[in-house]
Parts: structure tokens; sequence; C-alpha cells
């Protein structure tokens, strides 16, 4: 995907997340996020984007940590929270493709890296929002484009989970199998052992052994990997997949 076409997720999936936000109120549960409500999924997904925007704007070369969210609520937080979406986009859409500055995943440019995980990061909270308003995972994977989706699950299984501090190790080396059903060319094969977990992306050959498959439509792969949803199916050793369920959380 092309960072304009992020950017335009991006646009849409916080105005969506917004939405739901003021339909569901402040103080309501978030069942995809059980110790959050809406106030803090607002606060949270806030922070985070006016922490990207800092990097971009000021071409900031070096890590920088979040800055805490003001003591706002209701209204008042639902309007801060549309505020620093609106700058984030701007900002990234403004943004010189040579631009450089801190990022922390491979890519092929800072804005591309800012762009792509900025859109992952919305949509995947996007579909928190709604499910405070009742509206299940599923329901809400069907808004999500499986090439988008595909996309989210190799930022994930490629980029999150291939740096040192991934915590899904194995004891005994297994192998998982991720395979969209919808999505041309997207099934990786994840590699688990006492090391960083390795992930190659699949290029349409002869398909490895694995010891467990999960597969689905992209958009419900995406999110269960990102325990948002129980995987689509599962074949093969289903402790495999328990293990990314307990290991797999992204800090």
């Amino acid at each position: 995907m092309e960072t304009a076409e992020f950017l335009s997720v991006l646009d849409r999936e916080g105005r969506a997340l917004a939405a739901a936000a003021a339909e569901a109120g402040p103080g309501a549960k978030v069942p995809t996020c059980p110790e959050w409500q809406v106030r803090d999924l607002l606060r949270h997904t806030g922070a985070v984007h006016r922490w990207a925007t800092s990097f971009v704007a000021r071409a900031e070369p070096s890590f920088r940590p979040f800055g805490d969210p003001p003591d706002l609520d209701g209204d008042a937080l639902l309007a801060w929270f549309r505020e620093g979406h609106e700058r984030l986009v701007a900002t990234l859409s403004a943004a010189p493709p040579d631009l450089e500055c801190w990022h922390f995943l491979p890519a092929p440019s800072p804005l591309a890296f800012w762009a792509r995980r900025q859109a992952h990061e919305t949509a995947v909270h996007r579909v928190d929002a709604e499910s405070a308003c009742g509206r299940s995972p599923e329901e809400a994977a069907r808004d999500l484009d499986p090439g988008f989706a595909a996309d989210g699950v190799d930022e994930l299984l490629r980029g999150f989970h291939g740096r040192a501090k991934s915590r899904v190790r194995a004891e005994v080396p297994r192998v998982l199998r991720v395979r969209a059903t919808d999505a041309a060319g997207a099934a990786w094969t994840v590699r688990l052992s006492a090391e960083p977990p390795v992930t190659e992306r699949d290029g349409g050959g002869a398909e490895p052994d694995a010891d467990c498959e999960v597969s689905g439509p992209a958009a419900l792969l995406y999110l269960s990997l990102w325990n948002r949803a129980p995987f689509p199916a599962v074949t093969g050793d289903s402790a495999t997949a328990t293990l990314w369920r307990e290991k797999s959380a992204v800090g």
C-alpha cells in the first residue's frame, strides 16, 4: 500500500473511532480491552496520535517517551481526541517524502512508517470503540479492506514480533502458519523457539510443514492476532495458537 492509502485509512478510522466513542459515552466498558472504559481508549489513542505527530512535525531524530494525556472527560475529551487526530492526518499529509525522523520498525522511509503504523493503530482501536457500542469484532471486521488487513498482519508478525522484545517464545521449537483466505499471497510461516520469532511471508510455493495453522479472512486474522477476536480457524496443534494468545501482547 502507498502512503496516501494509509493516510486515507487513518482519516476514516479516526473519525469512526470518535463517532463510536461519542455514541457509547466515556464511561462505557470496552469489551475488547476489558480493563478500559471509553475514556481510557480516547486518552491512550489521543496520546499516541500526538506522540507520532511530534516526531514528524519536528523531524525528531531520537526516541522520546509518551506525554501524559490531559485530565479531560466527556465532550472535552472527545474534542481533544478529534483535534489530535486531525492534526496527525494534516501533519503526515504535509510532510516531505524525504523526511528523516525516529521510527522503530523497518520501513521504506520514516514517513511511510508513521502513516502505516498510525493507520493500523487507529483501525484496531476503532474496533475497540465499536465494541463499546455492542458491535462484535466480527462485525467491525467487515469495514476493513482485506489488503489493508493483510498488511497489518505482516506488520505485526514481521515487524513487532521480529524484534528482540517479542515475548512469543517456545521451549520446544514450533512452526505456526498464518494464512488469509481472501488476499493473494497473504500467508506467513512463523518459527517459534527460545529466540525471537522468525517470520517469512510465503511466496506461493509449496506450503511448509507447520505444527499449527490459523486461517480465515484477512480482517478476522488481523483482529485475532491482535487478540481482539477468536482465531477464525485452527488446525493442528492448538497449543501453538494458545501460546500466541498468551504471549503476543505488544506493550
